[in-house]
């Protein structure tokens, strides 16, 4: 069985991670995959690049001028909505022929245009459709956040400037209520919680919509020696460390001041405890927060290359991720997989993953107070070797390669009709 995977980009980004470990897994698993993105970041033969032009920096600069202009030529929320509206027509490239199955991951920013997928539908190959956020099953945006109108009719959408019963929302919402009816489509979502908002969406209906994670290879992240890593990163021996990582650390999405602000509260209620502690920042721009902790900060590059990345995870005690919008965080799987115990906010597919006071600590939602008590508890109180322990076998028996490579191997087989 041939399958090729469709994602923007082949590196950058979770879903481009994710995207790239599924492939791995898949020809693992005796698949021939193949993966066509617009940007390229390696020399993997199996990536396949569509060819570049000016057309498709154009195309990604018209989409902007379009939103931009349904904001009254405001800035609002101009890279937080998506309407397909440019992309690239890949049925006639040989890898889409030679393709059982079309696997879609995250193809927006002039990747594909809704003509572009409609013209994939009608080729009649078998479409699955991974959702890494809640675009496929919306008007727009990427996360609807508190905003139900998708599950029945996008408009007056929230995240542009002065929204209306005809906006972009509805225009694009109704763009594919007509493109996905009677469609060959399956929508797989990362995680439950996704999986429960996309099934509430109307422009599912007709459709199978299931949930498999994200895979991971757990023969790269492993655990081992932490001490070495630390002296290999330069990071001290004697503390206890805490990692939060992030593609770009002033994102506010990714909670960074909530982690701040529980070390505060830590650093007031228990200042023994913390004489112990430092925190090791992992991300583009992480030298801004450094001056905010109340304890000492080791500030580490985004780190590009997959291979460098177990090291950091086996370096520290233990991954805080305080992010405030999140779907199936590759971060915690990888810190997991690493046998590292997670704290993280009740959020999105967190709660799936931290199996709380099991392998980590959940924390009620934008809560610093109990962030900072998930921090305390998995290095005090809760039993760390188990912790960790429970950690590890949750990846090998949920997200490990040849694990989620069956399970969409499954799909494959029904959609193309191999099970018979």
């Amino acid at each position: 069985m041939r399958v090729l995977i469709i994602n923007t980009s082949e590196r950058i980004g979770g879903a481009a991670i994710a995207a790239s470990r599924l492939m791995e897994a898949l020809k693992s698993s005796g698949i021939k995959a193949k993966m066509l993105v617009r940007d390229k970041q390696t020399e993997q033969v199996t990536v396949v690049a569509l060819k570049k032009s000016w057309r498709q920096i154009w195309q990604f600069v018209w989409e902007r001028i379009i939103i931009w202009k349904a904001n009254h030529f405001k800035k609002h929320n101009l890279f937080a909505v998506d309407i397909a509206n440019t992309g690239t027509d890949i049925t006639l490239l040989p890898e889409f022929n030679q393709a059982d199955v079309i696997h879609l991951h995250w193809v927006n920013q002039g990747m594909l245009s809704l003509k572009d997928i409609e013209k994939i539908l009608q080729s009649g190959k078998p479409v699955v459709w991974t959702m890494h956020d809640m675009w496929p099953v919306t008007g727009i945006c990427h996360h609807a956040q508190d905003c139900i109108r998708y599950q029945t009719q996008c408009h007056d959408c929230h995240l542009l400037y002065r929204g209306h019963k005809h906006d972009l929302s509805y225009k694009t919402f109704v763009k594919k209520q007509r493109l996905y009816k009677n469609a060959p489509i399956t929508f797989v979502a990362c995680s439950r919680w996704l999986e429960g908002l996309a099934q509430k969406s109307i422009l599912t209906h007709g459709h199978t919509v299931t949930n498999i994670p994200n895979p991971i290879n757990t023969n790269l992240f492993h655990p081992t020696d932490k001490l070495a890593a630390r002296r290999k990163l330069n990071l001290p021996e004697d503390k206890r460390l805490l990692l939060f990582s992030s593609m770009k650390i002033t994102d506010k999405k990714k909670g960074i001041d909530y982690l701040v602000e529980a070390c505060r509260l830590l650093n007031e209620m228990q200042p023994d405890f913390c004489r112990e502690l430092a925190v090791v920042v992992v991300g583009k721009e992480s030298q801004q927060y450094a001056d905010l902790f109340p304890f000492p900060v080791y500030c580490l590059n985004y780190v590009g290359k997959e291979k460098e990345m177990p090291t950091i995870y086996n370096a520290v005690d233990l991954f805080v991720t305080p992010s405030l919008q999140e779907n199936l965080p590759n971060t915690i799987m990888e810190a997991m997989s690493c046998g590292v115990p997670c704290v993280g906010f009740c959020i999105g597919g967190i709660p799936e993953m931290i199996d709380h006071l099991h392998n980590g600590y959940v924390a009620r939602y934008r809560s610093a107070e109990d962030l900072a008590n998930g921090i305390c508890w998995s290095l005090t109180e809760g039993d760390y070797q188990s912790l960790s322990t429970e950690a590890r076998r949750k990846v090998l028996s949920t997200y490990a390669e040849h694990v989620v490579a069956m399970k969409y191997i499954g799909i494959y087989n029904r959609i193309t009709g191999q099970n018979d």
